[in-house]
């Protein structure tokens, strides 16, 4: 909601007979009102605060989509780079990413939350935590290969001829990675503490990104008879 829009942010219950003051203008409330979250309100501000709100559109969730994958690609970078220059897996940078996740959909949707928001934030979140094990295994990958003093070996000059493997197309070698990828948070249980605790705080930091994204909780209850009484009409 924007600085604009009526806040009723503290509930208070009940107030005294000609004391019903609003919250948002604090001005007294006559012939009825209303509770917004539990605070009382008037009929203007609650009108104006309805008028206000944010509302949901296939545009604010495009762009949504659009903050979301940039943050997903973000965390990705973050969660791989720690991973290749410190050598070590630490699952609790799942956390960082969902929050960064989080906050790029809500801001890219202006405020704007609800169930579609939160389903995307959990892919995302859960692609870009789990995708990471690919750039950090290629680069352990690359690291023992130039350790193993097996590749200093020099090769014969007349090797025997092997036999022709099938070239597997590009697409294919990206979609098997995508997958492999994907599959790694569970892949991890063949070290059952390991892999289990690993999940554990994916699914912590897919928690945080999914409340992020959540709709913003407005209850409006009443109208109610206002205990102050209306002033006279003058003659």
């Amino acid at each position: 909601m924007t600085d604009n829009v009526p806040q009723f942010g503290i509930a208070e219950y009940p107030s005294a007979s000609g004391t019903d003051i609003c919250k948002s203008c604090n001005q007294q409330a006559v012939g009825s009102y209303y509770r917004v979250n539990g605070a009382l309100a008037c009929e203007r501000c609650k009108q104006q605060l309805e008028a206000e709100l944010p509302k949901d559109s296939h545009a604010a969730f495009v762009r949504g989509l659009i903050f979301g994958v940039s943050g997903a690609i973000l965390g990705l970078i973050l969660y791989s780079a720690f991973g290749i220059i410190t050598g070590l897996e630490i699952g609790y940078i799942s956390l960082a990413v969902g929050y960064i996740v989080g906050k790029a959909i809500r801001m890219g949707s202006r405020g704007i939350g609800g169930r579609r928001y939160q389903v995307v934030a959990v892919i995302l979140t859960y692609a870009a935590v789990s995708l990471s094990a690919i750039p950090i295994g290629v680069s352990q990958y690359a690291k023992e290969k130039q350790s193993d003093p097996q590749a200093q070996i020099a090769k014969p000059a007349t090797p025997a001829p092997l036999p022709a493997k099938p070239k597997m197309s590009l697409g294919a070698a990206l979609a098997g990675l995508a997958v492999l990828g994907l599959a790694s948070p569970f892949l991890e249980l063949q070290d059952p503490f390991r892999g289990i605790i690993g999940l554990v705080i994916l699914l912590v930091g897919i928690r945080i990104a999914w409340q992020l994204t959540a709709s913003p909780k407005i209850e409006i209850l009443g109208p109610f008879v206002s205990k102050t009484a209306a002033p006279a009409a003058t003659p």
